[in-house]
């Protein structure tokens, strides 16, 4: 099996869902059916059916952030420094925009790129990697080609 490549705050965030899941949301759907049982017949119970649904969902996710959690190999960026790689935080700047982002180069399971955690097999993470400050990327996304220049790199 392939490791999954991680940053330390991911992988705490991936605990903490799990916790809550195991600890928070299994109890309260077991607790569902339980009181959905008590009302009689099951076949035409619509709540027993939507909590058995909802059980379904949270033991899918809880196998998932097992196997991903199992799999994983914590990468402390800090201890990291010099061209684009994993866990490297990029300022970027659109050229053709002068929009400037931010974005801290992370693992498949903790990308969130409404907040600035950029998937490490994303196209534009891809471009970035091995690059140095100063450099321009050019990157081809849904709506055409874009070229960054990379302003800072920071491993924090």
């Amino acid at each position: 099996m392939d490791k999954i490549p991680m940053t330390r705050s991911g992988y705490q965030s991936l605990e903490k869902e799990l916790t809550a899941l195991k600890s928070t949301e299994r109890p309260a759907i077991i607790r569902q059916i339980a009181e959905a049982r008590e009302h009689g017949d099951l076949s035409e119970n619509a709540e027993y059916h939507a909590a058995r649904e909802k059980q379904g969902f949270v033991e899918g996710r809880i196998k998932e952030l097992e196997s991903i959690l199992s799999r994983c190999e914590v990468i402390d960026p800090a201890k990291l420094s010099g061209s684009v790689k994993f866990g490297a935080t990029v300022d970027l700047i659109d050229e053709d925009t002068e929009e400037e982002r931010t974005y801290q180069i992370v693992g498949e399971a903790e990308a969130d790129i409404e907040n600035g955690l950029l998937n490490i097999r994303s196209p534009l993470a891809r471009a970035l990697i091995g690059k140095d400050e100063g450099d321009s990327v050019d990157v081809t996304t849904p709506g055409g080609l874009r070229t960054y220049e990379i302003l800072a790199i920071r491993f924090e």
